[in-house]
C-alpha cells in the first residue's frame, strides 16, 4: 500500500505542486490554519476538490509509523478529466454518449472490474462521487487489467447536480435498482444515455432516484435475491451494447 499514499507536510505539498491526482487527505484533527504550511495544503486541496478528512492521531499511526506529520496524501491511479468536457466532445466528434454513474461504490475491486467491463464495452466515461467512493490505487489499476489507462475517471462534487447537467445536456438517466417492475430491457440506450449503479450496501441514493429518468431492474430467476454490483453493471452496460450494435 505504501505505492498508494505519501506523508509529512513537505512530500505532500510537493505532491500537490507537483500536480499529482489526490484521492483525499488525511490531516490530523487536532492540526490547524495556524500553521502556514497546513493552510496552504487545505487552500490547494479546496482548490482542486479534494475531500478532506479530521481524523484522530490513531487513525494516521494505523496507516503508517513513520514520521508523517499528522498529514497522508493518498493518490489517485488516475487524473481525473471534466464531465463538462468530456460531453461536448463526444457531440463534437458525432458519437451518441455513454456515460456509467458510480453512487458510491467503495470495493476497489469492484471498481476495477467495472472499469474493464466499461472500457470493453465503449463507455465513454465513469463518474464517481468527490466523497464516499472507493480508492482509485494500484489495486483498482491492476484490476481493471490495464482500462484505467483509457478510459476516463471523473470525480464530481455533487451527483444531483451532475445528473442535472447530463439531462441538460441531452442524456437520460437510467438508474439500474431493484425498486421498480420495469427491466433493463425497456430503455432506449440508443440515445444519450447515463447509467447508474448504487453502492453495495443499500444501492442507488433516493435523491438520485427521484432525478432519474427511467428505472431498470435485472430480472432474477434464481433463489438469491441480487447479483454483485460488478456483474450487475456489466449487465446492464451490455444490453446498452447489444441495442446499440443493431
Amino acid at each position: 500500500m505504501a505505492a498508494d499514499f505519501v506523508f509529512g507536510v513537505q512530500s505532500v505539498t510537493e505532491t500537490i505542486n507537483a500536480g499529482k491526482p489526490i484521492d483525499k487527505l488525511f490531516i490530523q484533527r487536532e492540526l490547524g490554519r495556524n500553521s502556514p504550511k497546513i493552510a496552504y495544503i487545505l487552500e490547494e486541496a479546496k482548490k482542486r476538490e479534494v475531500p478532506v478528512a479530521k481524523v484522530p492521531l490513531d487513525k494516521l499511526n494505523r496507516i503508517t509509523r513513520k514520521n508523517h506529520q499528522g498529514i497522508i496524501a493518498f493518490i489517485s491511479a488516475v487524473h481525473y478529466q471534466p464531465l463538462s468536457n468530456i460531453i461536448p466532445q463526444l457531440y463534437e466528434e458525432g458519437k451518441t454518449p455513454l456515460v456509467l454513474i458510480l453512487d458510491r461504490l467503495t470495493d476497489v475491486r469492484n471498481f476495477g472490474a467495472i472499469a474493464r467491463t466499461a472500457e470493453c464495452a465503449g463507455i465513454h466515461a465513469i463518474v464517481i462521487p468527490a466523497r464516499g467512493s472507493a480508492q482509485i490505487s494500484s489495486d483498482a489499476m491492476k484490476t481493471s487489467s490495464g482500462a484505467l489507462n483509457y478510459l476516463p475517471v471523473c470525480r464530481e462534487a455533487n451527483l444531483e447536480k451532475t445528473i442535472e447537467f447530463l439531462q441538460e445536456s441531452g442524456l437520460q438517466i437510467v438508474a439500474c435498482t431493484e425498486k421498480t417492475s420495469d427491466t433493463i430491457y425497456a430503455p432506449d440506450y440508443t440515445v444519450p444515455t447515463a447509467i447508474v449503479m448504487g453502492s453495495e450496501e443499500d444501492g442507488i441514493s433516493q435523491a438520485l432516484i427521484r432525478k432519474a429518468d427511467h428505472l431498470a431492474q435485472i430480472p432474477l430467476q434464481g433463489e438469491i435475491g441480487s447479483l454483485n454490483v460488478s456483474v450487475a453493471t456489466a449487465v446492464i452496460v451490455y444490453e446498452a451494447v447489444r441495442q446499440r450494435s443493431l
